[in-house]
């Protein structure tokens, strides 16, 4: 379902409710509109549900249009018709009277999963809504020049309506960057749009916005445990409203997310025992979909199979096992549906089942998730170290005491999360904090800045972390994922009559003797195997995200080595290369969540702000020999007049264990192969003088004279040298503490601190190029990683080729053995050419004459080693007519 979407007091544009309403997938029906007052009103959904899900009074006073479904509406249903209410409709009926009856706070009757809008003819005003969790989402912009409103259940609309200019908003990326949080207010990371609150609603005037909280569930939940022991009623008593909160989710054709820890496994033996009690002789088969990671440490595979096994031949079990590949494939599809950055990559874990689940035949309507389970029970690590502080606080000898048995039978849990830690420190590896990744004048702005978690009391940490600290930006990648494939989530642990009750309970039914979310692992005691309910290794809905990220390094390198990285003013290049490099290597403390924030960002900003070339998603058509690269040209005419044509040559990536005569002569001999059926132009082009040019890239690369850059064991010398060389734009050179790190073992130390020093002196009297011309060799032909090469040069570095005029020699020789016949006498020779758009090298030759005549043969460079793939050319000098 696309969801609602609306605005108020823009009424000059008549298309725009329709681009507020347009879909990202085809199988919705048109919109179900409502023009009232100033306002426009929209539902767009697939099937007919567009149609009951905007709704008017009896009276004509309000219109509501609904996101979402109540559970047990025909409860309230009942109470407002003895009010006097006839609906005759669904779940936005219910609503739209409840809301009639008691205004905002009728909401809080409303035991669901939605957000709404609803329209006040006598006000000409528009209320928003969202429920208490706020599991729904909803957006909202002002128009300033036409004093209005947009709203929209996703970010794009708003985006694409015409009447927003969309930019950054730098504080949350801030924020986002330095403190990993988002989603704990209004703001989102586009500025000028926000989202309006769980159990808030926010209404909408040609003269203002109003906020106010209608739910009293924060109240509910703020409010000081009951005093009353834990035993067996507290435990019964949970098993009863878990089991409640399930049965209101099972409507209609409804799959369990079923992973390895025991919020899901709790929720697959409800269901199971829910199918049994009410059709005891029918054969109830429940549908579970698991996202496994098989020998990773995210793998989870033996808790699953565990819990399949325990429900025996009443389930059906599918999986999905996603690889790097995949997640690299999906990445800008997966960026693009969040809308936003998010924290970590967990959300491709939900993302993957429900395409699959979406995808399958006679696709459930809804999958039930453990969600929330770990806000409310106390399951995240962090959780045993604000326990451990609260009985340390609570005073006295007994306190002490407390604390100290709790510490003992926590010390494993402990030391899974700060074993990591502690590991880094007996390695030496150098902290990097965030804030010296990013851009000097951006953190400059944001300095004051900060943000403070609750770390003395469990009870107010849990809270906190469902109203803002966690359970918000995980309901939003729900929704998000959810929305797109066109199922609904729904959250028993997310139950308001069960938080409420969780709630009320004291710390120790939560978290007591090392073991977390204590009740629920008593309460499914005997319900789901022992392997699961005792288990302490929590893994959660997440992706191998840190073995991931080592797989795709070359492309996540690709993405911090590209120009519109280098241009954002959030983050300091450099530094962010350096950072990853270290953390590739294992010499930094950065973590994969780290890198994640940073790619993430950089791949949302191109989504969404850069300008996107629509021929760049068409398919590349592969050149011939005889065709120019794009933007370069075949001929070129040099300063003495004469003509000289270059053909350059598309060839497969060459690697260290290829043969570089015999592959290279392959490619030569279906050039001259094919220039019978070339053309007259070429025929007579090619009567004259001919050499060969082969870039000094493939001939290191076949050397095994280049580096994946994890490989190169940099020294202190080349970190501390290369701050000190500027980057080119194209990344080339030494100003890499790799490049530089091969220079030093090329070279050798003296004699490239003897050049520095030469440089640095050639500078402040204006001669530029000493450096290289004191340290001797080929180093200038040493290359780092650049974005425009193809992998693996993207993720290497590479020495020059060892004895280029022998290589030249070598070649030529093979070529004149295998040419055509008419083409020998005319053959000049070899040329190895270290050519970039920056400049060109020739490193050896076996061709007659100097260098410069084979360089200004390159003047502009019309190779081209990205995705072009053609690193070597056959260059004939033009007959004289």
């Amino acid at each position: 379902m696309c969801g609602i979407s609306g605005h108020l007091g823009v009424t000059t544009d008549p298309g725009l409710i329709e681009r507020l309403s347009r879909c990202d997938h085809d199988e919705a029906s048109a919109p179900a509109v409502a023009r009232v007052g100033s306002a426009v009103l929209a539902a767009t959904a697939r099937g007919d549900a567009a149609g009951r899900a905007l709704v008017t009074s009896v009276s004509g006073r309000h219109t509501l249009v609904l996101d979402g479904e109540l559970y047990e509406a025909d409860v309230l249903r009942e109470e407002l018709t003895t009010l006097g209410h006839d609906i005759t409709g669904g779940d936005a009926s219910v609503a739209l009277a409840a809301y009639g009856e008691w205004g905002a706070e009728g909401l809080d009757r409303l035991e669901g999963s939605f957000a709404l809008a609803v329209h006040d003819r006598e006000t000409d005003a528009v209320t928003l809504s969202r429920d208490p969790f706020g599991t729904r989402q909803l957006y909202v912009a002002q128009v300033p020049d036409a004093g209005g409103w947009l709203f929209s259940s996703t970010i794009r609309p708003i985006l694409e309506s015409g009447h927003h200019e969309r930019r950054p908003n730098d504080r949350t990326i801030y924020r986002y960057l330095c403190f990993r949080v988002h989603d704990d207010g209004p703001e989102t990371f586009f500025d000028g749009i926000e989202r309006v609150g769980a159990g808030e609603t926010l209404t909408l005037s040609a003269a203002r916005a109003e906020r106010h909280v209608w739910s009293s569930l924060r109240d509910e939940l703020e409010a000081a445990p009951e005093p009353h022991p834990y035993g067996a009623r507290v435990i019964e008593d949970f098993r009863h409203l878990l089991t409640a909160a399930v049965r209101r989710r099972t409507a209609g054709r409804v799959a369990t997310s079923l992973s390895g820890g025991i919020d899901a496994a709790a929720i697959a033996s409800v269901v199971d025992s829910l199918a049994r009690a009410d059709a005891p002789a029918s054969h109830t088969v429940q549908q579970t979909w698991s996202v496994l990671f098989p020998d990773t440490r995210a793998d989870e595979v033996r808790y699953v199979d565990d819990v399949v096994a325990a429900l025996g031949d009443r389930v059906e079990a599918h999986r999905v096992e996603p690889t790097p590949t995949d997640f690299k494939l999906d990445l800008r599809d997966f960026v693009r549906l969040q809308e936003e950055p998010l924290v970590s990559t967990g959300a491709y874990t939900q993302f993957r089942v429900m395409r699959e689940a979406a995808a399958s035949e006679g696709p459930p309507t809804a999958l039930l998730d453990g969600h929330g389970g770990d806000e409310t029970l106390g399951g995240f690590g962090p959780h045993h170290l604000v326990h451990l502080r609260a009985l340390t606080r609570s005073g006295g000898a007994a306190g002490a005491a407390k604390a100290a048995a709790e510490l003992g039978r926590s010390l494993d849990v402990l030391a899974r999360r700060g074993g990591p830690v502690v590991a880094d420190r007996v390695r030496g590896r150098r902290d990097v904090p965030v804030r010296s990744l990013l851009g000097a004048q951006f953190a400059a702005r944001f300095a004051d800045e900060s943000y403070a978690v609750e770390r003395g009391s469990l009870h107010r940490r849990l809270v906190d972390d469902v109203v803002a600290g966690s359970l918000p930006a995980r309901l939003r990648y729900a929704d998000k994922n959810a929305r797109h494939f066109g199922l609904r989530v729904r959250l028993p642990f997310l139950d308001r009559d069960l938080v409420r009750f969780v709630f009320a309970l004291p710390d120790e039914a939560l978290i007591h003797e090392g073991w977390s979310k204590r009740v629920l692992r008593d309460a499914m005691q005997g319900r789901v195997p022992e392997s699961v309910r005792r288990r302490r290794d929590k893994v959660g809905a997440t992706t191998p995200q840190g073995e991931w990220f080592m797989r795709l390094k070359n492309h996540i390198y690709g993405v911090f080595l590209s120009e519109s990285f280098a241009e954002r003013p959030y983050v300091d290049q450099s530094a962010v290369l350096h950072a990853f490099e270290g953390w590739i290597k294992g010499t930094n403390s950065i973590d994969s969540m780290t890198v994640w924030r940073m790619l993430n960002l950089e791949l949302w900003l191109q989504e969404f702000f850069d300008e996107h070339d629509p021929a760049a998603d068409e398919p590349e058509r592969v050149k011939t020999d005889y065709e120019p690269n794009a933007r370069k040209q075949l001929d070129l005419t040099l300063d003495s007049g004469t003509v000289v044509r270059r053909y350059p040559l598309r060839t497969d990536l060459y690697a260290r264990e290829d043969d570089l005569e015999a592959k290279t002569l392959g490619y030569i001999e279906r050039f001259f192969a094919g220039l019978p059926e070339a053309g007259a132009d070429h025929a007579a082009a090619t009567t004259g003088q001919w050499f060969f040019f082969i870039s000094e890239k493939i001939v290191a690369i076949t050397q095994g004279r280049s580096f994946f850059i994890w490989d190169i064991k940099v020294g202190r010398p080349a970190r501390v040298l290369s701050r000190y060389v500027t980057r080119t734009p194209a990344g080339i050179g030494l100003g890499s503490p790799f490049t530089m790190q091969l220079a030093i073992e090329e070279a050798g130390l003296p004699r490239v601190l003897y050049a520095s020093a030469g440089g640095f002196v050639g500078k402040l009297v204006g001669k530029r190029g000493l450096f290289y011309d004191l340290v001797g060799g080929d180093i200038r032909a040493i290359d780092g990683p650049t974005e425009y090469s193809v992998y693996p040069a993207n993720v290497s570095a590479k020495l020059g080729p060892k004895d280029p005029d022998d290589v030249a020699a070598r070649l030529s020789a093979a070529i004149r053995e295998r040419v055509p016949e008419a083409y020998r006498e005319t053959f000049g020779g070899t040329v190895v050419m270290d050519a970039n758009d920056i400049g060109r090298n020739v490193l050896g030759k076996d061709a007659p004459g100097p260098k410069e005549r084979y360089g200004a043969m390159f003047a502009d460079n019309p190779l081209g080693q990205g995705s072009e793939q053609t690193p070597m050319a056959i260059v004939f000098e033009k007959p004289s007519v």
